[in-house]
């Protein structure tokens, strides 16, 4: 039998215990994401994980198993306390729901930060890093309304939006799109309780493009005048377009929508969609990554954007047909900028 030297044993044993200790200190960032098969978020997920690896720290990531499902959500914030995990990001299903266990996170010890959509109240999560979704409702409906020009004033507006919920994200794309179009909100923590006439009424599509669809010929059996229609999102957009098309009213329809993935800004190339504002889902969960690295080593926190309660990560309106007055870059252009 052989038998290593003393020296060779203990430098090994040494070895393998620095290899442990560097292991155990190996910073854990979760990313909880409200699904694991809607486009943006797979970005986000990529985003997150080409910063964890350029920084060294491990990733682990969850995801609701449909959106809505704050439950497996929940589970994945107590799994990631329980891992000692430094930080999480989330786009959470239930901005209201999750509050009580992202506090006990935060109690813990994590940062946490809200991707994409902030919590009920905001300041639940330690930042949130997002789409300035009011502007980006905005510069769709200035779009809209330059493009129109004097029909604006005799405009039949579908709004097509996520949920009857008054989910922060929901109600700040449809309120800055009618602010943008030039008609009085109200209220613009709430959407629905508006008055002006040229609304034509507001339906929910899940963010589907099946759930597009249905609440286009909802609102179409209402007044199938509609000339103008809002949509949350790009698939949503598409089921629009096809429900319009199925009438023959595709060619006399305006749709704008919000997003920026690669399918919407080809529907912008053809024609389907008017314009989109463009978010940058990778840029949000890679600052996020980058802000949990800094706070596991100093301690500091992100700071908001100047003059917002949150930190913006951009928007870009995209259309093929500019407006007079409104910035904008092309399809081309969209395409090398797009996600999904």
């Amino acid at each position: 039998m052989k038998f290593l030297p003393y020296k060779k044993i203990a430098c090994l044993v040494a070895a393998s215990a620095l290899s442990t200790v560097a292991i155990a200190e190996t910073p854990i960032i979760g990313l909880i994401t409200k699904t694991n098969t809607n486009p943006f978020f797979v970005k986000m997920k990529d985003g997150a994980q080409q910063k964890a690896d350029e920084l060294g720290v491990e990733l682990r990531t969850f995801a609701g198993r449909y959106d809505g499902d704050n439950e497996t959500q929940v589970q994945a914030v107590e799994n990631l306390i329980a891992a000692g995990a430094k930080g999480i990001l989330i786009t959470p299903s239930d901005t209201a729901g999750i509050v009580p266990t992202i506090q006990k996170a935060r109690d813990a010890g994590l940062l946490v930060i809200a991707l994409d959509t902030p919590l009920s109240p905001a300041n639940a999560a330690d930042m949130t890093f997002a789409t300035d979704n009011f502007k980006a409702g905005e510069m769709i409906g200035q779009w809209a309304k330059a493009k129109m020009g004097d029909k604006a004033k005799d405009a039949k507006i579908a709004l097509l939006d996520l949920s009857t919920s008054q989910i922060t994200v929901d109600v700040a794309r449809n309120q800055g799109f009618l602010q943008g179009f030039g008609i009085d909100i109200k209220n613009p923590g709430r959407m629905g309780d508006e008055t002006d006439s040229r609304i034509v009424g507001n339906d929910v599509t899940q963010g589907s493009e099946e759930g597009g669809r249905r609440a286009m010929e909802n609102l179409l059996q209402k007044d199938p005048g509609v000339n103008l229609v809002y949509t949350i999102n790009e698939p949503a957009a598409a089921g629009a377009y096809e429900a319009l098309k199925s009438f023959g009213l595709e060619k006399d329809v305006l749709i704008v929508s919000v997003d920026g993935g690669c399918p919407g800004v080809r529907n912008i190339k053809d024609g389907v969609i008017g314009a989109t504002s463009m978010q940058f889902p990778l840029k949000m969960a890679s600052e996020g990554v980058t802000a949990i690295v800094e706070f596991a080593k100093s301690g500091s926190r992100p700071s908001a954007s100047t003059g917002l309660d949150f930190f913006d990560t951009g928007v870009q309106l995209i259309t093929d047909e500019p407006a007079k007055g409104v910035q904008s870059v092309g399809s081309q252009t969209g395409l090398a900028m797009c996600w999904g």
